[in-house]
């Protein structure tokens, strides 16, 4: 695989939020997937300068680089909102439902007026709603943005395994591997398992 000129790829990332007019902010999720914990969002408005060559879609980052990645983007971001919804909510409105939610929660505050979002559509935000289909690979705003979420959940993750240490929450992030699936059928769901989703593992009803 060639390898790929990182601030040239940022630049292209930039240049397509420079598209829109005014404050641009990407809004990104994660953890939609997962059998456990909850699903995390961010809004993230970047500015032009200085560009951190490393941002790109969160899924092409080792864990290590995204925690630095994460920490510079704290440092230059204009503005960072973090949105989640819990395993509770989940079950009660759906995915979807819980992900716009956190998603609206995520921008509340931003001074935006212009929304990227990664395929999502429908907030109902104070400004335009742009859904971009892999948006976290075609714009900076929403890169910043799956970063910001994929770290802020992942550090919950390690925090459940702490807590729960039988499910491999540290590794596996709440989605449904061997392991995890092994340990769902052993001992059934902890608190932090969403029940409409287990119940192909264990005997757990909502």
């Amino acid at each position: 695989m060639p390898k790929i000129d990182r601030l040239a790829h940022a630049q292209m990332l930039i240049a397509h939020d420079a598209q829109y007019a005014g404050v641009v902010a990407g809004i990104d999720e994660v953890g939609r997937g997962p059998l456990a914990g909850n699903v995390v969002t961010a809004c993230v408005v970047m500015p032009r300068e200085p560009v951190l060559p490393w941002i790109d879609d969160s899924k092409k980052l080792s864990e290590m680089r995204r925690e630095k990645v994460y920490e510079e983007i704290m440092a230059h971001a204009l503005y960072v909102g973090i949105g989640q919804a819990t395993p509770e909510e989940i079950d009660r409105i759906n995915i979807l439902e819980a992900t716009k939610k956190a998603m609206r929660e995520a921008a509340a505050q931003v001074p935006a007026d212009v929304f990227l979002i990664d395929a999502v559509t429908g907030l109902g935000l104070n400004g335009r709603e742009v859904a971009i289909i892999k948006g976290d690979a075609n714009s900076y705003a929403i890169a910043a943005a799956s970063i910001v979420a994929k770290v802020t959940r992942d550090r919950q993750l390690i925090e459940l395994d702490r807590l729960y240490p039988e499910y491999g929450f540290a590794r596996n992030k709440g989605y449904g591997t061997p392991e995890h699936i092994s340990a769902l059928k052993a001992i059934g769901p902890c608190p932090a398992h969403r029940r409409s989703f287990i119940r192909n593992f264990c005997d757990e009803t909502v």
